[in-house]
């Protein structure tokens, strides 16, 4: 076997990028085990509460939709055989593969999905990916108009034609979840390998917080002759340097953090690789706070960001500075055309000085010229990576030449 590493830089303006190669090492796989590391502990692995990058990666082992992602982007059948569309693109009849099993044995039913998905919309439930299914009907009375005819046929009624759907179905939070055993455990239900029970390759058979979460092949998983290593251990660490030590040692044999200040030293390494991940880094505003509820504010602090700066000095990965919210990467309604090319930018991201002339101006026009009436704002950002912290010093400075004054503050736990 050999090494791999991957570095999930997320200090971008436009979209962020896994970087992995290959080297030559035997350690990590001793009994048919792949060590690698994608996180620290998971706030959370149920489907539906998950919002984190970490939790939808040990989630899409456990769980599978109607549909999943080739390794092209491309939705292909997961649970589904095949999908029947109306004329219209409204009513999606999908047909479940014959025999499927949960990880325990039991059949999947299509009422597995029905109940799944309508229990993310759920206020009780708080998803925070609960919008996601607003694109069918039924969402704002509360119950979706999702049916299960039958064991093997789920139909769902869309609220007008929504091309990327079966996108949608590949997603975690549209992954089936079972009702028994969460009626019987409640939340608890997503934290010990004797309920986590899921549908798709792997299973979780052992879970010791703090220090790993294996995965072992799933024997009824429809396609399981086609599965890799018989067992995934997923190391749980969130310091950068213990990850890269641990790779360097074998322990892992694929990380997706390492320090910010090693990239240029491994950036020239076969073990490092550069992989494209489409997201946007943003900064989100409490625009229930006075000034910060002042639009011209906001955009005087959003025009004053140096992000080729921060691509160039923090990212070290081929980041794209973003010149409006939705990333490059996405089809517009014609396919053959980009929706970044088609939207065109708010601004233009390569003309700094530019900008923060701009900047100065709005907020002088918003009556605080050079800052003066502000008060000194915080910064909340995830501690458990290097690059947020980077981030936060380079608009504390940025920031700084507009007159406004930033406190920095680290949260654990904030989503990344």
């Amino acid at each position: 076997m050999r090494k791999r590493i991957a570095l999930l830089v997320a200090i971008v303006m436009v979209f962020s990028l896994v970087l992995s190669a290959c080297g030559g090492n035997a350690g990590g796989t001793k009994g048919g085990t792949l060590a690698v590391n994608v996180g620290s502990d998971p706030d959370t692995i149920d489907p539906a509460l998950n919002s984190a990058v970490d939790g939808a990666t040990l989630i899409i082992h456990v769980f599978e939709g109607l549909y999943t992602l080739d390794k092209n982007g491309v939705p292909v059948p997961g649970q589904a055989k095949d999908v029947q569309i109306s004329d219209d693109g409204t009513v999606y009849t999908f047909t479940l593969r014959d025999g499927l099993k949960w990880s325990d044995g039991k059949p999947v039913t299509a009422s597995d999905f029905v109940y799944a998905w309508n229990r993310a919309i759920d206020p009780e439930t708080a998803a925070d990916y609960a919008y996601m299914f607003e694109v069918i009907e039924g969402y704002e009375e509360g119950k979706l108009n999702v049916t299960a005819p039958d064991d093997k046929t789920v139909v769902v009624k869309l609220k007008n034609r929504v091309p990327y759907f079966l996108e949608l179905t590949a997603f975690p939070a549209f992954s089936p979840v079972r009702k028994d055993i969460i009626e019987q455990h409640g939340d608890a239900w997503a934290t010990k390998p004797e309920t986590y029970i899921g549908n798709g390759p792997y299973k979780v058979t052992e879970w010791v917080p703090g220090s790993h979460i294996t995965m072992t092949k799933n024997e009824n998983y429809w396609n399981y002759k086609n599965l890799g290593m018989q067992n995934i251990k997923f190391v749980l660490m969130d310091d950068p340097g213990a990850q890269l030590n641990a790779f360097i040692k074998g322990e892992i044999l694929f990380t997706d953090d390492i320090p910010n200040d090693e990239i240029d030293t491994w950036k020239d390494k076969p073990e490092f690789h550069l992989e494209g991940q489409l997201g946007t880094y943003y900064v989100s505003f409490n625009t229930q706070r006075e000034y910060l509820n002042n639009p011209k504010v906001r955009q005087a602090l959003i025009l004053a960001v140096d992000r080729e700066f921060i691509v160039r000095e923090i990212g070290k990965a081929g980041q794209v500075p973003a010149g409006a919210f939705v990333p490059i990467g996405l089809s517009d309604a014609d396919p053959s055309k980009e929706f970044r090319d088609v939207g065109g930018n708010y601004y233009d991201p390569s003309d700094y000085e530019g900008n923060l002339e701009k900047a100065k101006q709005i907020l002088a026009e918003a009556g605080y010229p050079n800052g003066q009436g502000l008060p000194a704002f915080e910064y909340l950002y995830n501690s458990e990576s290097e690059g947020h912290r980077l981030i936060g010093e380079a608009l504390q400075d940025m920031w700084g030449k507009l007159g406004v004054k930033i406190n920095l503050v680290f949260r654990n736990g904030l989503h990344s």
